[in-house]
């Protein structure tokens, strides 16, 4: 209740306005009306941290997003996400159809490493060593999956400003987790039904040009 909250507000009002204290990430008051809201380091210019949920997005070449998760409560490590991310891919496209995996260098860990292997998964995300990112660029693979990873930035844009809505306007957890499951889905609906055309216009760029058409 946002009446129950209304006292640690007002002292940490005081403590930051009046007093000009720090207070600890652990014991702000975030919002009245979002519990599971959290900071979280972004290193911006302009804006080192930000304040929200966390939300992870998974995409398919064809832009079609095939795994997401809100994060409920604190900030999470990307490398622990995409181990998740990975199981819940498993139970809903197979295992076997998940052949190669790209992502940024937040991803990338010894353990997801080794985890890849072991799942027989190419590992297209980016080393944190610059001379690891040196040899990899070297493959053909690894580059056309960090080409494609780069995308991903346009995709979040798109989703969250074109269909999720920002800031999000429902209420509590289970409610926002509800309400991005609905725009995943009217998202890919979306993308697919833009395939045809843009194949249609892939095919006609593709065509050799004649004299007529040149002139």
């Amino acid at each position: 209740m946002v009446v129950e909250k209304l006292p640690a507000a007002i002292r940490q009002a005081h403590e930051r306005i009046i007093g000009e204290r720090q207070v600890e990430n652990d014991e702000k008051v975030l919002s009245l009306y979002e519990g599971q809201a959290s900071v979280y380091v972004r290193g911006k210019a302009g804006a080192e941290v930000e304040f929200g949920s966390q939300l992870l997005l998974g995409e398919s070449r064809s832009g079609v997003i095939v795994d997401w998760e809100l994060v409920d409560g604190k900030v999470e490590a990307d490398t622990k996400m995409l181990r998740r991310s990975l199981e819940r891919m498993k139970q809903t496209v197979g295992g076997p159809s998940i052949r190669a995996v790209g992502g940024d260098r937040g991803c990338d860990s010894k353990a997801n490493r080794e985890m890849l292997e072991q799942e027989g998964i190419y590992n297209g995300i980016c080393p944190k060593a610059p001379e690891e990112l040196k040899k990899r660029m070297q493959e053909e693979k690894f580059v056309e999956l960090q080409k494609r990873r780069s995308q991903t930035e346009a995709r979040i844009a798109i989703f969250k400003n074109g269909f999720l809505g920002n800031p999000i306007m429902s209420k509590g957890q289970a409610n926002q987790e509800r309400q991005v499951a609905w725009k995943v889905l009217t998202h890919n609906l979306w993308v697919i039904a833009r395939q045809p055309q843009a194949k249609a216009k892939a095919k006609s760029k593709s065509k050799p040009r004649t004299l007529a058409q040149a002139s």
